[in-house]
């Protein structure tokens, strides 16, 4: 995606970008097309894994980072914290909330343990980093871009606790929107359906259930993501198929979409492997 397709307010002010789980997928992505269109712009990443040497050739800092737990969020926010006041210090700030994991099964499978991890990760992390940092971006200017789902839009048995940290984020996201809507800072919650990341294998699944014809690549993601953020949308689902879904299980009771939604990630089963986490 080019520069120019997108309000300079976007990419060609922004001096610094935080994000967590840069190493692959849709954070990779982002980081890939926010340098590609603004040379200027520095990453501070913030994974347990680091990224590739050649992503953002040379423009991004990784720090070793444990999201799924209180310390280690405390420890991660304090060094994007000093980042911006160093290195990072000059522009308006995008703050990227990517990192985020799912768990197939039946609560509490594969273990509680790992639920609370996911709560901690996919919704305490994203809270505590924005609380954190939000200071420097109502100063600077800037945007949040939190990464949800598709399963905010419907119970998802099976992946039940996943389903109700990413309902949760797209509805904290919504609000802080509207409570920031006359400061410097915009707000955009993107909604993904089944994306080819790695999100299957870390979910317990051998192979991915879903076909890459049925998904979008990180890149399609990433670019609707960046044109929503142009026109300064509060929210994005990405693919017209998961527009469509979304559009028809809101028409639908919610008791019923439960059980259909049961019926389909209930035929993941053959494809799920219980070692796997």
């Amino acid at each position: 995606m080019s520069a120019e397709t997108l309000e300079p307010e976007c990419l060609l002010s922004c001096g610094a970008v935080v994000i967590t789980g840069a190493s692959s997928g849709i954070g990779e992505e982002f980081v890939k097309v926010i340098t590609a269109a603004n040379s200027q712009t520095k990453v501070f990443n913030l994974s347990r894994t680091p990224p590739k040497d050649s992503l953002a050739s040379g423009k991004l800092q990784h720090c070793p980072a444990d999201l799924s737990s209180a310390a280690g969020q405390d420890a991660a926010t304090s060094a994007a914290e000093a980042w911006l006041e160093g290195a990072g210090s000059r522009g308006s700030i995008i703050l990227i909330n990517n990192s985020g994991f799912g768990s197939y099964g039946a609560f509490p499978e594969p273990s509680l343990e790992r639920s609370l991890q996911m709560i901690d990760l996919n919704m305490r992390a994203p809270v505590v980093l924005t609380g954190r940092l939000l200071p420097h971006l109502k100063q600077r200017g800037g945007a949040v871009i939190n990464i949800s789902s598709t399963a905010a839009f419907q119970p998802t048995p099976l992946f039940a606790v996943y389903g109700g940290t990413k309902a949760f984020l797209m509805n904290w996201s919504l609000g802080l929107w509207r409570e920031l809507r006359d400061t410097k800072v915009h707000v955009l919650c993107v909604c993904p359906g089944p994306t080819g990341t790695n999100f299957f294998r870390a979910a317990g699944f051998a192979k991915p259930p879903v076909s890459d014809k049925m998904g979008q690549t990180s890149n399609q993601v990433v670019k609707e993501s960046l044109k929503a953020l142009a026109s300064r949308q509060p929210l994005v689902v990405c693919g017209w198929s998961n527009k469509l879904a979304v559009m028809i299980s809101s028409r639908i009771p919610r008791v019923w979409v439960t059980m259909l939604t049961y019926m389909t990630l209930n035929k993941l089963r053959n494809g799920h492997s219980s070692g796997q986490n």
